[in-house]
This record gives structure tokens, C-alpha cells and sequence, in this order.
């Protein structure tokens, strides 16, 4: 297979289109540093504290509602560059903002990068893989996803420090970077920003979607960069030709046959259960958890970088053997073991303080659970969203799965603090080992093993 396709140059194109996963990633954790210093600034109540924090997910529910028919409409790579042009725009107008009401515009523009980028870049690296590597290049995505928030979490320690020392005499730089870190924390995001922009004008457009809009020559043009061979391209072709001709009729019209139907549903079930089974409680709520387990708050920023790291080597790891392993064996075992150590968290808070059990316990807990997420669902679930659905409702189908995370990702962050209130501690955590079940279950009876097999394959496996 080495022999037949460029590896060198698929790699390149799933680099490139995986920094918007970087962003991603960068934009989400940024804020984290922030807070205390802009609630401080502007005098914000508990409400606009939340508002400050939960902004860019609306954003992003936006983005993503838009992402899946603008890239069907417009192109892969400019929709790239749309969400890159985004988020460029948010990094620099957060850190010049006049008021908080020009910060929370900003931030609200860099959610709805978030969402674009979330869809479309997975989207495009599925379209330009072959079978064999299309798990670990999608993974690519989600791996540059824990390195945008490490790096994100690295900054904002380093920005912190340095604030400390001497002021700059150029004004602006002064307030960006002393007096009023938290500007340069959310603007130094304008780099990797630019950066995306300019490389991705140095990739084409996704093949698949070519010859969906009928331009075979530039689409054999881009597979002749991707297969070394003239008949791996011919055939790769023919066979996308023959499905995408199959179906006459249009994406809303073929979204509501009943097994393009199924396979949306199925697909928005994952999308929206993953976020209830406790992995964004633990990345938004995890230090102020550990407080309360006695952990010193002035550790915290420390804790975040350490379940960030673990966060990012899992994701890499997952990358080396989706391929081998496969999708549901990943899921099989990963959330086997979320299960576990959810109940073993959920145990500690009944326990831990009566049998005076040290703190420690509960972090090395939280990390095997992150562990276990990352080589799991974190890593599976964008590898499945962009291989699942049939080419002509790609796009859109993402788009409405893409929904549903973001909308979960909200809700789970908005009710956390409620259910760790009204539930307790342990009830929390054990409801969220209960939610994995379903989760299984769906992965089990109804979603077909996709590993090894072309998009062409896996719908025409769907539609029989």
C-alpha cells in the first residue's frame, strides 16, 4: 500500500488541516487563565462570570449549524479559511476590546471558529485519506485538539510569570502583557491563527467534494498527488463516482430516507451522550473538584497542565493504534474503564474522608478516567462523524451531529455545578458512569465496525 500512495504528502494535507483542532483547542482552554483577572477588571457579578465563560459555546452551536451546508457549498478549503479568518479576528479584537461587551462579541466570534473548524476539518481529512490510515490521519485532529489546550494552559502560566517582571516603555505592549495580562493570554492565539491561514492556502481542495460538484479533472488532478499509481486513481474515481451519482436526489430530501435517517440519529446520539459521560466536567470543574477534596487551590493551574499532558499523549497513543485496534474495540475497552474509574472517583467522595484517604488518590483516579476517555471516545468520536455518513449529505450531517455535541458540551457545563450541588460529589460522578452504558450499548448493537474499509465501502454498507 506504501508502494501505491504518497504517504509524505497525505500527511502534510492532515498536518495542515488539523491545526484548526489546535485552535480549536487553544481557543477552548484559553479562557481558563482569564477569568479571575477579567472578572476583577470589569467588577462582574456570578451571572456575567458565566456569561464570560459560556459565550463562545454559543458561538459555537452557531458555527456549527452553518459549517456542515457552507462546506458543501463553498469547499472544504475555504471554509477552512473562513474559520481561520475567525479565528484571527476574535484573538486580536479580545485583546484590544474596549468594554466587556466588545470581549464577549470577540470571544462569541472565535466560538463560531470553534464550531466551523470542529466540522470541517475532520470532515476534510476523512475526504482526502485512503481506508488504511484514515483512522490515525482523523486522529490527527483530535491530538491537535490536547495540544492546543496544553499549549494554551503553557502560555498562560508563562504569560503569568512574565507579568511579574519588569514593564515594558511602549505603551500597548505594556498593557498587554503586565498591567493587563490577560489581553496578550487571548491575543497570542493570533499567531497560530495566521499561520493556519497562510498554510492552508498551500493544500487543494478535498477530491471527493470535486467530483460531487462534477469537476472531475481538478479532483484526478488532486488524487494523482495522493496515489502514485494511474489505475489506484482510476479506480478511487469510479468508485466515488458510482455512489455520488447513485442518489438523484437532494441533501434535505435524501437526509429523511429512513436508513440515511438512522444513520443521523445514531450519529447525534453519539455526538450528544459522549459529553454526558463526565469528560468536560472534569477539563471545565476539575480544579475546583480538587479543592474540595482538600487540594491546595494555588496548585490548580499545576493539576490542569498535568491532565493536560495526560489528555495529550493518550490522544497520541490512540492515534499509533486506531487502525489496529479498531473504532469499537477503542470504545470497548476505554469506556469499560471510564466506568471503573468514575465509580472509584464517585467511592473516594464517600469514602475518602471518613477512612482518611490522601488526596492523591482522587487525582491519580482522575487521571486514569482521562486516560481512558482520551484512547476511547475523545479519540473516536470525530473519526466516526466524518466516516459515517453518505458523500452528498457529508457536510450537513456533521453539521447536525456536530449540533448536538455542542448543545451537550453546554449543557453539561451549565448543570455541573447544579448536580455536584444537589447530587453531591459521588451521586455526580456515578450518574455519569451510568451514562456510559447507553453509550456502549449504541456502539455495540448499531454501529458497524468502519476500520479498514473506503467511504464508498462503509455506505454502501449502511444503505444494504
Amino acid at each position: 500500500m506504501r508502494a501505491k500512495v504518497n504517504i509524505g504528502y497525505l500527511v502534510f494535507l492532515s498536518v495542515v488541516a488539523a491545526l484548526g483542532g489546535f485552535l480549536f483547542g487553544y481557543d477552548t482552554a484559553g479562557i481558563s487563565g482569564t477569568i479571575a483577572q477579567v472578572t476583577q477588571l470589569f467588577q462582574l457579578d456570578s451571572l456575567q462570570q458565566g456569561w464570560y465563560v459560556g459565550c463562545a459555546l454559543v458561538g459555537s452551536i452557531a458555527g456549527v449549524l452553518v459549517a456542515g451546508i457552507l462546506s458543501d457549498m463553498i469547499g472544504r478549503k475555504r471554509t477552512m479559511i473562513f474559520s481561520a479568518i475567525l479565528f484571527s479576528a476574535s484573538a486580536v479584537g479580545c485583546a484590544f476590546s474596549a468594554d466587556f461587551n466588545q470581549l464577549v462579541l470577540f470571544r462569541i466570534i472565535g466560538g463560531i471558529g470553534i464550531g466551523v473548524v470542529s466540522i470541517v476539518s475532520p470532515l476534510y481529512i476523512s475526504e482526502i485519506s485512503i481506508a488504511a490510515y484514515r483512522g490515525r490521519l482523523v486522529s490527527l485532529y483530535q491530538v491537535a485538539i490536547t495540544i492546543g489546550f496544553l499549549g494554551a494552559y503553557l502560555t498562560n502560566y508563562v504569560l503569568l510569570q512574565w507579568g511579574n517582571g519588569d514593564s515594558f516603555t511602549i505603551s500597548w505592549l505594556n498593557r498587554l502583557f503586565i498591567s493587563e495580562v490577560w489581553r496578550g493570554m487571548l491575543g497570542m492565539e493570533t499567531f497560530p491563527a495566521l499561520f493556519f491561514l497562510v498554510v492552508i492556502l498551500f493544500i487543494p481542495e478535498s477530491p471527493r467534494w470535486l467530483l460531487l460538484k462534477g469537476r472531475e479533472e481538478k479532483a484526478a488532478s488532486v488524487f494523482s498527488g495522493i496515489y502514485r499509481e494511474e489505475t489506484e486513481i482510476k479506480n478511487q474515481m469510479n468508485e466515488t463516482l458510482m455512489v455520488v451519482c447513485g442518489e438523484s436526489r437532494s441533501e434535505w430530501s435524501l437526509l429523511f430516507k429512513p436508513e440515511v435517517l438512522k444513520i443521523v440519529l445514531i450519529g447525534v446520539c453519539i455526538a450528544i451522550l459522549g459529553q454526558f459521560m463526565g469528560v468536560n466536567a472534569v477539563l471545565y470543574y476539575g480544579p475546583s473538584i480538587f479543592e474540595s477534596a482538600g487540594l491546595s487551590g494555588g496548585d490548580s493551574l499545576f493539576y490542569q497542565v498535568l491532565v493536560g499532558l495526560v489528555n495529550m499523549l493518550t490522544s497520541i497513543l490512540a492515534l499509533v493504534i486506531i487502525d489496529k485496534v479498531g473504532r469499537k474495540k477503542l470504545v470497548y475497552y476505554g469506556v469499560s474503564g471510564m466506568i471503573f474509574t468514575l465509580i472509584l472517583i464517585g467511592l473516594y467522595f464517600i469514602y475518602g474522608y471518613r477512612l482518611n484517604i490522601p488526596a492523591l488518590f482522587l487525582l491519580i483516579f482522575f487521571l486514569c478516567y482521562i486516560f481512558c476517555c482520551a484512547g476511547s471516545i475523545c479519540a473516536v468520536v470525530w473519526v466516526l462523524l466524518s466516516e459515517m455518513y453518505p458523500a452528498k449529505i457529508r457536510g450537513l450531517a456533521m453539521s447536525i451531529a456536530g449540533f448536538a455535541l455542542w448543545v451537550g458540551t453546554f449543557l453539561i457545563g451549565q448543570l455541573t455545578p447544579w448536580m455536584l450541588q444537589t447530587l453531591t460529589l459521588s451521586g455526580t460522578f456515578f450518574l455519569f458512569a451510568i451514562m456510559c452504558v447507553p453509550y456502549m450499548l449504541i456502539m455495540w448493537k448499531l454501529v458497524p465496525e468502519t476500520t479498514g474499509k473506503s467511504l464508498e465501502e462503509i455506505e454502501q454498507n449502511w444503505i444494504k
